[in-house]
Order: C-alpha cells, then sequence, then structure tokens
C-alpha cells in the first residue's frame, strides 16, 4: 500500500511517501503560517499534485481536530483562517482516495504506537515539550479522543495554583508555562540571555548555574507527570519534542521518580520517543492504511 503523508506544523510542512513500512521521498516545505489557512491547504494540493498511483492521504496537523470529518476544530491566531479547514472533505472530492486526519500529537503517539517506543504496549500517554505542551492517550492502538475531540491538553493542568487564581490568562499556572522548552527558557533568561534555545542551554552544562536551573526545570516536568501518572496508571509515559533528545533529562526524570511517583505506581515506565520528527509522518501513515481497509 502507498500513502502519502503530511505533517503540517507553524514552521513547516513534512511530507514523504509511506510504502511497505518505509518512509521515502522526504521533503520539507515552509508553512508560511500568517498567510492562513487556505493557503496551507492549497499547498498541501499542490503537493499532492505533484504524485501519483497512491492509495490514500495522512495528515497529521497542529490544531485541534475533527478526527472522523477530518477537519480543524480550532487553531489559534498563529495561523490565521485555519479554524473550520476541510481538509477530508476537499482533499476526497479532489483525489479520489481516502484521507485521514489528525491532530499532530495524536497522530506521533499513534506512530510511536505502531512504529516506535509504544510498540510493546497495550496503553500509554505520550507528551510532547516544545513551545507549549501537547498530550495524547492511546489505548490498543487508538487515540482517546474525549466527548469532543479535545482530550489531552496535558499543558492546561494547574501545577502552580496561586499563579492560576491570580493571573489573567487562561494558562497562568498551568504545566507548559513551567515545564515547556519556553518555560526552560524563561526561567534561564535573567541569569544568561544569550542561551535562548534548548541547545545552547545544554551545552553549557558545566555553569552551576545553567545545571540548577535544567534540575529545577525537570522538577516542573515532573509535576506534570506524577500527576497523570497517578491518575490514569499507564504502563508508559512516553516523551517527545526536540529537548527530549537530550539524554541528562531522562537521566534526571529516573533519579527523581521515587520522590514525585508512588512505590505503587513505580513499575510505570518513562521513556523518550524513538521516531524523532517523523512520528506524526508515521502516524498519518498509520490512519491512511486504516481508512483505505
Amino acid at each position: 500500500m502507498k500513502n502519502l503523508v503530511f505533517d503540517i506544523g507553524g514552521t513547516s510542512i513534512k511530507y514523504g511517501v509511506c510504502q511497505d513500512n518505509r518512509l521515502t521521498d522526504t521533503r520539507e516545505v515552509p508553512t508560511h503560517a500568517k498567510k492562513g489557512g487556505a493557503h496551507i491547504l492549497e499547498t498541501v494540493i499542490s503537493l499532492i499534485q505533484a504524485h501519483s498511483d497512491y492509495d490514500a492521504i495522512g495528515i497529521s496537523t497542529a490544531g485541534q481536530v475533527h478526527a472522523r470529518e477530518g477537519y480543524i476544530i480550532y487553531a489559534n491566531q498563529n495561523v490565521p483562517g485555519y479554524t473550520g479547514i476541510q481538509y477530508k472533505k476537499t482533499l476526497e472530492e479532489l483525489f479520489h482516495v481516502p484521507v485521514a486526519v489528525e491532530n499532530d500529537v495524536n497522530a506521533a503517539a499513534l506512530g510511536e504506537a505502531v512504529y516506535g517506543a509504544g510498540q510493546e504496549y497495550d496503553q500509554f500517554l505520550m507528551l510532547t515539550y516544545g513551545t507549549g505542551i501537547g498530550g495524547a492517550v492511546i489505548n490498543d492502538k487508538k487515540v482517546f479522543h474525549g466527548s469532543s475531540y479535545s482530550a489531552s491538553e496535558f499543558g492546561a493542568i494547574i501545577t502552580h495554583s496561586d499563579a492560576r487564581l491570580s493571573g489573567d490568562d487562561f494558562f497562568d499556572g498551568c504545566y507548559e508555562k513551567y515545564a515547556s522548552t519556553t518555560g526552560l527558557l524563561q526561567m534561564m533568561k535573567p541569569y544568561r540571555p544569550e542561551l535562548d534555545t534548548g541547545r545552547k542551554i545544554f551545552e553549557a552544562l558545566e555553569d552551576d548555574t545553567v545545571a540548577r536551573i535544567i534540575d529545577g526545570w525537570v522538577d516542573e516536568i515532573m509535576l506534570g507527570l506524577a500527576t497523570l501518572t497517578h491518575i490514569y496508571n499507564p504502563s508508559c509515559i512516553i516523551l517527545g519534542g526536540g529537548i527530549m533528545s537530550q539524554p541528562l533529562i531522562m537521566q534526571k526524570i529516573e533519579e527523581k521518580k521515587s520522590r514525585f511517583i508512588m512505590p505503587s505506581f513505580s513499575h510505570v515506565h518513562i521513556a523518550a520517543a524513538a521516531l524523532g520528527n517523523s512520528a506524526g509522518m508515521w502516524g498519518a501513515n498509520y490512519l491512511a492504511s486504516q481508512s483505505a481497509t
């Protein structure tokens, strides 16, 4: 089976061809998000038109997605006019093949479930750490979507109640304000403002202040992981996002588990994602294959 797969983010659109469990011909083009949702849809259409002889199309995308109907339920103004974009209806009418659409974190989690770090687990949670924090719940290779396809907003867990109660922004006091890569950069800014990327921060570990800030940031990560562990009792929690490729983070998480997580939950495995930036495309491939059967 040959599928065209897309992973649409705010900065770039990654795409490729999946056939016989091989991802090939992978490429990347700018999203030009500020040009709006209609522009992104037209870009995807033009990329599809460059291919022929495929069986299905799979799309992983930022935003809240109605997975059954294949449209964007909600997206913030980082992508103007993205809310309401009808991927499934539009592309099926144009190209006459099945089209599957899913939120990017859900798609990445499915990719890990079928092809990556989650293969041996019937159920697990996945979180991705970047500008914000995204989440997904996987059970028997399926996504738990909730009542309106918006479940697993793990970044909205309240970890600092005083800041939430006194704040004006909905995410004041919430997990992603503190435990995301953005949160780490904000912690670092008063001390070493020139360390403005995760990579730069981890290259400066010889600085004791930097090391101490990273340790405090991992504590923030653990607050959310402890909450989710005790609520869901999963077999595994998989952590994705570019910054999670830093081995020190997983090492510190393992060291801190016993302080944050009850002994009866010590069996819960916390692991780094295995598929990197291709996870969303792999998840889109799995959904495209399912839609075509």
